[in-house]
């Protein structure tokens, strides 16, 4: 079966499901060459480069008089202080999208379990800054912050009478057992953390940070070496600061009773007291047991149960601008599915609510014709997300890592690959052909980078290989190696389902590496698997895409290679943040990759001047054309976002990027039901 017939047969397939079902229209979608391209609603210029900012906007909003706040009516009737005590005395305004907002409803998406518990706290999780709808950092959790003239110290005011969810103050103190009890603790961190927590110097040492706390509600975090760039640090991190107030019975150093906490441990199934202390405050997982938080939700259960919800925290510190309490919806939902059809059989029957995350841009048309039978409506953005294949330079098998590391092999296994066709058989033509590197929208968008080696030129990529030392090959026609051991051969591992688009695309890169005479197989498995093999650094490629290409200065870790789930060098990426991990491995000497840490080292990261680190990151840019570090196929894809009709809050041309919390960028305690009464939560699980 061709290519094309093969996808076009799964789309049928899939209609055909949802028609059975009774939840989708009579017709078939056409196939996928004659499907409509959806482009999203972008910015028509890229932005100014973003800037490391050294202390909060000017026009940080004012909030109400405390005479203006109200509260869910979900929350009458409680036994709580009124709500002007359960807000700071300067509490965080939300700027909202759509006017004053309605209090109630739940609100239904979807995820995939405990593997994929980022798609949960990405929700939710917001600390002391975080991002406005034009990029731009602002002050959460935080009411304000300063950066010294050396760049070596932040000082960070909390907001005076901040509570957890259980009503009890949150101050300064946190962070101080955070530094004291956690980071400084040699069995919760037998080596201080080289990211985020500490700088290296001139001399290539890292030096840990120190943290202290003039009062209640100042912190101030001090480095050894300038660090502007801490500030990107302090927009997401679920576990700082943790609630001292919960956690402390589980820390050997606290609890009252020592027997008590290892037999918890045993009872528990776990190793040691460190296993059952970072166990009580992990969002999703332990959070259900009645672990306080900061967010606009609180768990009501755990990410191991087939639905897991979020229930309104009536402590929370944010208000909308005429100053009602939020969250404005009451509940979150997130159902388990295995497979993405699942979903797509949710969507079309009205059961999702808002939901990006897992959306394809392939199935498109499926979700365009069922937009009234499931009473909902697509919003597009556009994803920094880029369809890809890392191949490992660490990889553990000798001759594969010789392979992987010859940069006229990696331009060659680039120029096998026919872009255009995948774009149009597996991808409905909605892409665009690039490598992986910051998209046009971003202030370090580089265009020679993003065309490097991008053409079709399978003759090229014949020469290449047989000039680099692989132009024997055996009777079926693949390379073999020069000691003639075999087949050059290798597997590429996702863990995208079987019938996923990415699995067609696999399928048809591999058919084209067998035209240049590579031979490769793709293995699907489930995410924790791939997990534990690249923290081995025991997979030879990956399917795994690439994305962090808006605002990259804000997370630089694929284009410095210590983002192991992209794993282009996971071992050499671990050597970077953690030499002591059994994974990590030196660099060769004098390997590129040494200037790549050296630019972000001494150019980047402890530069204040933001034109400066522009022009730094450039360099790395120029190296990653240069060297290719791994193969990007596609780019620049629409983001369609499900909205249920009556759904309010989310506007329509935002960037869906991790960095910006995907689907989240608007906040998401802003959003809101136009009719809540219709949209209750029918039964809470157990």
């Amino acid at each position: 079966m061709s290519q094309r017939q093969k996808i076009s047969r799964r789309e049928f397939l899939s209609l055909s499901a949802v028609a059975a079902a009774g939840a989708v229209a009579t017709a078939c979608c056409p196939p996928p060459a004659t499907q409509p391209t959806a482009k999203p609603a972008e910015p028509t210029t890229r932005p100014e480069p973003t800037k490391v900012p050294t202390q909060p906007p000017a026009d940080t909003p004012v909030p109400p008089p405390a005479e203006a706040y109200k509260q869910a009516p979900m929350l009458d009737g409680m036994d709580l202080p009124p709500v002007d005590e359960r807000l700071p005395k300067n509490p965080w305004v939300c700027a909202v999208q759509e006017g004053i907002g309605n209090y109630g409803g739940y609100m239904r998406r979807g995820f995939k379990g405990v593997s994929d518990a980022w798609g949960c706290r990405k929700f939710i999780d917001r600390k002391l800054t975080t991002w406005d709808t034009t990029l731009h950092l602002i002050p959460r959790l935080c009411e304000s912050w300063e950066l010294s003239d050396d760049a070596k110290t932040w000082t960070w005011h909390l907001r005076e009478g901040t509570k957890w969810s259980d009503g009890v103050e949150f101050t300064s103190a946190e962070y101080m057992f955070f530094y004291n009890d956690v980071l400084l603790n040699k069995e919760l961190n037998p080596n201080f953390p080289t990211s985020t927590w500490s700088t290296i110097g001139p001399d290539g040492e890292y030096t840990p940070c120190t943290f202290e706390a003039p009062d209640d509600y100042t912190l101030v975090i001090k480095f050894a070496d300038p660090n502007p760039m801490f500030i990107f640090s302090t927009y997401r991190d679920y576990r700082t600061p943790y609630p001292m107030h919960f956690i402390k019975p589980f820390h050997i150093d606290y609890t009252e009773d020592k027997d008590a906490l290892m037999q918890l441990v045993a009872d528990e199934g776990l190793e040691t007291w460190m296993d059952v202390f970072n166990n009580r405050w992990e969002f999703g997982l332990s959070n259900g047991e009645g672990a306080p938080s900061t967010y606009p939700w609180n768990a009501v259960n755990t990410m191991r149960d087939e639905v897991f919800v979020l229930e309104r925290n009536p402590y929370f510190y944010g208000v909308a601008p005429e100053g009602n309490q939020l969250p404005y919806l009451d509940h979150i939902q997130f159902r388990l599915f295995d497979a993405n059809d699942v979903l797509d059989l949710r969507i079309v029957g009205g059961e999702i609510d808002f939901q990006n995350r897992h959306i394809s841009m392939a199935n498109f048309t499926l979700y365009k014709e069922n937009e009234t039978a499931g009473d909902y409506h697509i919003v597009m953005g556009f994803k920094s997300s880029h369809v890809a294949m890392q191949v490992n330079h660490t990889c553990l098998e000798p001759k594969l890592r010789e392979f992987f590391q010859n940069r006229d092999v990696r331009i060659a296994l680039s120029l096998a690959a026919n872009r255009d066709e995948m774009n149009e058989l597996v991808y409905n033509g909605t892409y665009t052909p690039r490598q992986y590197s910051p998209l046009e929208v971003s202030p370090d968008y580089y265009e020679e980078m993003s065309n490097s080696h991008i053409e079709y030129d399978p003759d090229t990529a014949n020469a290449m290989l047989d000039a680099a030392g692989y132009a024997e090959k055996d009777a079926d026609g693949f390379r073999v190696w020069p000691d003639g051991s075999g087949p050059i051969s290798f597997v590429i591992e996702s863990s995208a389902g079987a019938g996923s688009v990415d699995e067609d695309a696999m399928q048809l890169y591999v058919a084209q590496l067998a035209d240049v005479g590579i031979k490769a197989e793709y293995l699907i498995e489930e995410r924790s698997l791939y997990t534990a093999h690249y923290q081995a650094n025991e997979i030879e490629a990956a399917w795994w895409g690439g994305d962090r290409t808006i605002v990259p200065l804000a997370a630089p870790i694929i284009f410095i290679g210590t983002q192991p789930d992209r794993p282009w060098c996971p071992a050499w990426g671990y050597y970077r943040t953690d030499p002591t991990n059994p994974a990590a491995e030196a660099p060769p000497e004098g390997h590129w990759i040494y200037e790549i840490w050296r630019i972000w080292d001494e150019e980047i990261a402890i530069e204040p001047d933001e034109e400066k680190q522009h022009i730094a990151f450039r360099k790395i840019l120029e190296i990653w054309k240069d060297e290719l570090p791994y193969i990007g196929f596609l780019g620049n894809e629409p983001g369609p976002v499900i909205v249920k009709n009556g759904f309010k809050g989310y506007p329509a041309g935002l960037p869906l990027d991790d960095v910006t919390s995907d689907e989240h960028l608007a906040q998401t305690e802003q959003y809101y039901w136009e009719n809540p009464e219709e949209h209750q939560l029918p039964e809470l699980p157990g």
